[in-house]
């Protein structure tokens, strides 16, 4: 009975990581069934639970920061192999893995890229950048596969990969600024270079260049959004509907950077409760 408990507490915590700092996508969840969102929860939980890891432990030395991230990464596979654990927040994690077989490689890929955090802090190109995002972004898309259910996994993973690249660079678009008081670049520094904006972007000026510069990058991750559609006919039901939810309200993220006149120094680009809400309904009554 106490494990029971243990656990019913984790995947409740993972909820709460969720609602607080996913809410675009915890909004998404609502619409799939109560059986299956405490195991999105728990992924995202997972996600968040390194994310910090890597950014929130303060002003403490790199290393302090690896030996923290290997001691967690250490500890996962260790509870994934005996089955359970006792981390408030891993105990469920280790349960969806084990419920929907999900694969430890997933886990793996998204460690290494946490672990480029450390050593690397901006990407020349877009294909050096989706070396990273596989394991930060396209690897999030594979772990859901098997909770959505989609009726060829196989053929659905290609879909699952560009939306997940979709919403990474959505997400960088988003948050230049905090990244940048990180001494990080998450866009392509050729880019940067091409459009001649690169001493204004780290000025954290939004000049006519960098806003050429950030509709370019706008295009690109609207072109991942588009070949993530394709993925569609693999789903049904809510979990259709739970994707294009998702789909909808992170490129409407993309919609309120162009509404800043791309201006993405001086305010955070958000869609609003009220909006998020709407498009949830929308998506639940479309079903029915």
């Amino acid at each position: 009975m106490g494990d029971e408990r243990e656990l019913e507490l984790s995947y409740k915590r993972c909820k709460e990581l969720n609602k607080r700092f996913g809410k675009t996508y915890y909004y998404s969840t609502l619409i799939l069934p109560r059986a299956k969102r405490p195991h999105v929860h728990a992924l995202y939980g997972f996600c968040r639970y390194v994310d910090d890891i890597v950014d929130e432990l303060g002003p403490v030395p790199t290393s302090t920061r690896i030996s923290a991230v290997d001691e967690f990464e250490d500890r996962f596979f260790a509870d994934l192999e005996a089955g359970h654990s006792k981390d408030e927040v891993l105990a469920a994690v280790v349960d969806t893995v084990r419920r929907f077989d999900i694969p430890t490689e997933f886990f793996k890929r998204f460690m290494n890229s946490m672990k480029m955090d450390f050593v690397k802090a901006r990407y020349q190109s877009l294909d050096e950048l989706i070396e990273y995002m596989d394991g930060s972004a396209a690897v999030i898309g594979e772990m859901m596969l098997p909770v959505l259910d989609p009726s060829d996994i196989k053929a659905a993973t290609k879909a699952a990969r560009d939306l997940g690249f979709a919403f990474q660079l959505t997400n960088f678009i988003r948050d230049v600024s905090e990244d940048l008081d990180r001494g990080r670049i998450y866009l392509p520094f050729k880019d940067l270079e091409r459009f001649d904006a690169l001493s204004d972007f780290e000025s954290k000026r939004a000049t006519p260049k960098v806003k050429e510069f950030l509709r370019y990058e706008i295009s690109t991750a609207r072109s991942f959004y588009r070949a993530s559609i394709e993925g569609d006919r693999y789903l049904r039901g809510s979990a259709l509907q739970c994707i294009r939810a998702a789909r909808v309200l992170y490129g409407r993220i993309l919609d309120k950077v162009e509404l800043l006149d791309y201006d993405v120094f001086s305010a955070r680009a958000q869609v609003g409760a009220l909006e998020k809400a709407w498009v949830v309904g929308v998506s639940t009554l479309s079903r029915k």
